[in-house]
């Protein structure tokens, strides 16, 4: 489902918004994974951040399947905004379960996103959730595109700078 409907009361524009939901089998996962690289390349990140954000999502996706109750679907929202990308994805579980973050895979996604966070919460608290208490496990991504600084591209041969 996106969530295109233009502008906020102040006037700013307001950020897209897609929900997918998918199973946490192996074979599905890839899709959420090809989702995010696709947005990622509409929003005009440079290649290697869409890699970045593409192997992100993936290990996100797979943490969360290993503590997923069973048969619960992965829930990934994705909401572009002008400063990035923020991926919100979150699982069902049985009673409250944290993320684990002392691996190696955790370790790499924390290096491949400007910001990652994890935890457990409910379906309440979750965008895209049913409203209930029931526990999910959730891990949230931020990825900022690079500003340009006032004044855009200069012309040929101009110095373009990049402020991370």
């Amino acid at each position: 489902m996106a969530d295109t409907t233009g502008t906020t009361a102040d006037g700013a524009r307001r950020a897209e918004r897609l929900e997918l939901r998918v199973p946490t089998s192996p074979t599905q996962l890839p899709a959420v994974r090809a989702m995010a690289g696709d947005l990622a390349m509409r929003m005009d990140f440079d290649l290697d951040a869409v890699e970045d954000l593409r192997l992100a999502v993936d290990e996100a996706c797979a943490t969360l399947a290993t503590v997923a109750a069973d048969d619960a679907p992965l829930t990934v929202v994705f909401e572009a905004t002008r400063s990035g990308l923020h991926i919100e994805a979150w699982v069902p579980t049985v009673g409250t379960v944290d993320v684990p973050r002392d691996g190696f895979g955790w370790a790499v996604l924390a290096t491949l996103v400007d910001v990652v966070d994890a935890g457990a919460s409910t379906q309440a608290k979750v965008p895209a959730g049913d409203g209930s208490e029931s526990p999910v496990a959730t891990i949230s991504i931020d990825k900022h595109l690079p500003r340009v600084p006032f004044g855009g591209l200069a012309g040929p041969g101009a110095d373009l700078t990049v402020v991370p």
